[in-house]
């Protein structure tokens, strides 16, 4: 079956939520939890309708983005909030945020790098591998911490600190 865009007039200056949802490729329901997070914001017609500005659209496409990145709503929505409003985002805009998520990306980054060189060695000490790493975890003190793997969150155990697995 051939979906049809709903035509939206290049000069319109505000998108239905329906709108919204076909050119942005996000659910109604989405953009509904959106709004209610405080992510993108609209105004109501004498009707009760939902009306977008069209800078929504760039807003959207930034909040999806971010997520697949990983960054937490809270911190998107922080990020957001420090945008210019009644005004499209520039280059530079989106530049002074994303620089902001740099330093969170590359540990990240750094965490699965050591989870996947540690995977065939070690399952994450502190959960399924207590008899195999008395060396990394003696005691099972990383179970204090709290439950699940602790070993390869990076920020737990830097790398320097860590003892490898004793496998």
């Amino acid at each position: 079956m051939l979906e049809v865009m709903t035509k939206v007039a290049w000069n319109s200056k505000e998108l239905t939520v329906g709108q919204l949802s076909e050119r942005s490729g996000v659910a109604v329901s989405a953009l509904h939890f959106y709004e209610a997070k405080g992510l993108i914001s609209s105004r109501r017609t004498a009707g009760n309708q939902r009306r977008y500005t069209r800078d929504t659209l760039r807003r959207v496409a930034f909040v999806r983005l971010a997520q697949r990145l990983g960054i937490p709503l809270k911190t998107i929505n922080e990020a957001l909030s420090r945008l210019p409003e009644n005004r499209t985002p520039t280059r530079e805009d989106w530049a002074r945020l994303s620089a902001a998520w740099r330093t969170e990306l590359d540990d990240r980054i750094e965490q699965l790098q050591r989870l996947r060189d540690d995977l065939t060695d070690c399952i994450g000490c502190g959960c399924l591998s207590l008899d195999r790493c008395a060396l990394a975890n003696p005691h099972d003190r990383l179970g204090e911490e709290g439950p699940g793997a602790r070993r390869i969150d990076t920020r737990l155990c830097p790398p320097a600190n860590c003892v490898p697995c004793a496998g």
